[in-house]
């Protein structure tokens, strides 16, 4: 057996996989909340228990955070996590090296083109909002991918016009330095929405402000501007799908991604509408000289909420 798990600030899925050639099959997996636990050890502990007891060959985890010798300090939890620790035969990976890793066990219908149809040969850049902002680059050479993780999410925030200029000014009071992630990302979300709301750009919904005290703030904006009803969450919906395809578009250049660009994580299958409308696409072809060239680059959404689990799990499978 097989252990893979995909953590992130908010949530953590293990599951436990049957060792098959290519494609390993799911026989038990679990969704948790990442801050119920202490730590990823207390995390597994809690899923292998309520299960009939495993012999586990392999494992693999993504998670949120730079991996260095095999040790991580997570991003958006208070985990530290060491290889070391945990057994032999594991892996650690950066959430969106796993992620990139999955892009090819997925099926042709869980990837979904907003530009150029399907990947091909070249580098390949992976990029997905979520609790934060992951970027990976898969680099194609002589028929072998290579997958390289980045803290990309965490780069400069590059606005685009006066009103992003405006929302980082806005931003830098608050934070100081501003990451991309500080508006690329659920909680991103809410900046931009706090932003229009403070500087008198739209009025807030009272209705609005009751339903995001009550529950989760990126959902209620989200939903809301999905639907078109509370003008403020639609025009917060409006920049980061701008600022989405832009950030998308820089991954690219850097990685002269011409093998294609895949956006996942758990933002993008939502807001589908959103990326199909243009905005996004029109950002993240906006590079001046060559903007002719970013319109050649396939540009695809995953579908699939599990691509990371099944990246971890394919990497577990290659360490027996």
């Amino acid at each position: 057996m097989i252990l893979a798990g995909d953590v992130g600030g908010t949530k953590t899925t293990l599951a436990l996989f049957e060792p098959r050639a290519g494609a390993p099959m799911v026989v038990r997996e679990a969704t948790l909340h990442s801050h119920d636990f202490p730590s990823l050890e207390a995390a597994i502990a809690r899923f292998l228990g309520e299960g009939p007891r495993a012999d586990i060959a392999a494992a693999c985890v993504g998670i949120a955070g730079p991996v260095m010798d095999g040790r991580v300090v997570a991003v958006n939890l208070p985990w530290v996590v060491d290889e070391r620790g945990l057994a032999q035969r594991v892996r650690l990976l950066n959430d969106l090296e796993a992620t990139a890793h999955g892009v090819w066990a997925l099926r042709e219908d869980e990837l979904v083109s907003l530009q150029g149809g399907r990947l091909r040969d070249g580098n390949v850049a992976v990029i997905a909002a979520g609790t934060g902002l992951g970027e990976a680059i898969v680099v194609d050479h002589e028929a072998t991918r290579t997958v390289i993780a980045t803290e990309g999410g965490h780069s400069d925030f590059a606005p685009r016009g006066e009103v992003e200029e405006d929302l980082l000014r806005y931003l830098r009071k608050e934070f100081g330095r501003v990451s991309c992630e500080r508006v690329l990302s659920g909680p991103g979300l809410v900046n931009v929405y706090r932003f229009l709301r403070d500087t008198g750009v739209a009025k807030e919904s009272p209705q609005t402000a009751a339903l995001m005290r009550e529950g989760d703030p990126a959902a209620v904006v989200g939903e809301l501007g999905m639907r078109g009803s509370d003008r403020l969450c639609e025009m917060a919906l409006g920049i980061l799908g701008s600022v989405y395809g832009a950030e998308a578009g820089n991954l690219a250049l850097k990685a002269l991604a011409l093998g294609g660009v895949v956006v996942a994580g758990g933002i993008a299958p939502r807001l589908m509408p959103l990326l199909r409308a243009g905005a996004f696409v029109s950002a993240f072809r906006d590079k001046g000289r060559l903007s002719s060239l970013m319109e050649t680059i396939p540009v695809l959404v995953a579908l699939n909420p599990k691509t990371a689990l099944l990246g971890a799990a394919r990497v577990a499978l290659s360490l027996l």
